[in-house]
């Protein structure tokens, strides 16, 4: 086992793909000679050579569309949005060309292009630094979209994939890169968790709290919190956006009747809409209260003097479970 930083798991992971497929490229803004904004491949272009980590220009249309002609011929391009919100002028190239390829040809070409996505707010950085653009991809067809909590999965699913056929979003909290974290660097890939498959971070049995990428550490301290009450507090860890594992995510609530989804996000059109309705269609009969999301506010992400207020924090969390237990809360200010 290793003590690792989420970043630098991140790196050990890349530096393994490269390592054990020459069809492996990294593209990206300054992710060569630089190591990247937050040096997560900071090393590889020294001991991979640049045909191998290929600094691009400022041009993040032009580096996926430059992925999907690398797929084409057999590469497997992992390409670097520097920030979330500097996503959206490849948004074209992703949901037109990257989703769509597979089907388009009658599955004749595959499209294993991995896209990091440095995202979430916390590091005092105001609009297109900080943003959640998750929903956005996960409403997407033909896209394997992933989000990841700790230096473990950061390490196993970067690797898992690059080695998928399917296009992968993979969501990176950028306020995490210097948590450390225990990892196995020698455990086989083949014997790992399932990419797609969500995990329960800790048992409960009054709430299940689902959570994922930043909020799932936010989550366990709400669940340590909340048992010097007496509240026990099942957190799951999403880990798999799309598509979602809604067998554990089921399994928890109907075990324990409740279910609060968090995320940075806002909160219409939000991950969390779609899992409290997927839930509650599934588990109707089960659920002892509504579901309960606690998101980020439907505004433009704000200053950093006011992101603190913005993000979903431990106590706004355990005011969403009071919600869902009927207890005083911020809205009732009354028992339910």
């Amino acid at each position: 086992m290793s003590q690792l930083t989420f970043a630098r798991a991140i790196n050990a992971g890349l530096r393994k793909s490269l390592e054990s497929d020459p069809k492996v490229i990294l593209m990206g803004e300054d992710i060569g000679n630089l190591g990247g904004v937050f040096r997560v491949t900071d090393g590889l272009q020294k001991d991979f050579g640049k045909h191998r980590v290929v600094d691009t220009p400022l041009a993040e249309s032009g580096i996926i569309g430059t992925a999907v002609g690398l797929a084409y011929r057999g590469y497997r391009p992992v390409c670097e949005i520097q920030f979330d919100g500097f996503i959206y002028p490849a948004f074209d190239q992703i949901v037109s060309q990257v989703a769509k390829m597979h089907y388009r040809t009658q599955g004749k070409v595959k499209m294993p292009i991995t896209i990091r996505v440095p995202f979430g707010g916390g590091i005092g950085s105001p609009e297109h630094h900080s943003e959640s653009p998750e929903a956005y991809f996960t409403h997407t067809s033909g896209l394997r979209v992933i989000s990841v909590s700790n230096p473990q999965d950061a390490y196993t699913m970067i690797q898992q994939a690059i080695a998928s056929d399917d296009p992968v979003l993979y969501f990176e909290p950028k306020r995490r890169y210097h948590d450390k974290g225990e990892v196995d660097e020698a455990a086989p890939l083949a014997q790992a968790f399932p990419m797609g498959s969500a995990r329960v971070a800790a048992v409960g049995a009054d709430v299940t709290l689902v959570a994922y990428g930043p909020l799932v550490k936010t989550a366990l301290d709400a669940a340590l919190a909340a048992s010097d009450e007496g509240v026990s507090i099942e957190v799951v860890d999403l880990r798999s956006l799309s598509p979602v594992d809604y067998a554990t995510v089921e399994a928890s609530v109907r075990k324990t009747g409740r279910l609060v989804i968090t995320h940075e996000a806002g909160q219409s059109g939000g991950l969390g809409a779609e899992i409290a309705a997927s839930i509650t269609e599934r588990c109707f009969h089960y659920l002892e209260a509504a579901p309960v999301r606690v998101t980020g506010f439907d505004v433009p992400y704000p200053y950093s003097k006011l992101e603190s207020h913005h993000l979903p924090d431990l106590d706004r969390i355990l005011d969403g479970v009071d919600r869902a237990l009927g207890r005083p809360n911020s809205l009732s200010g009354l028992e339910g």
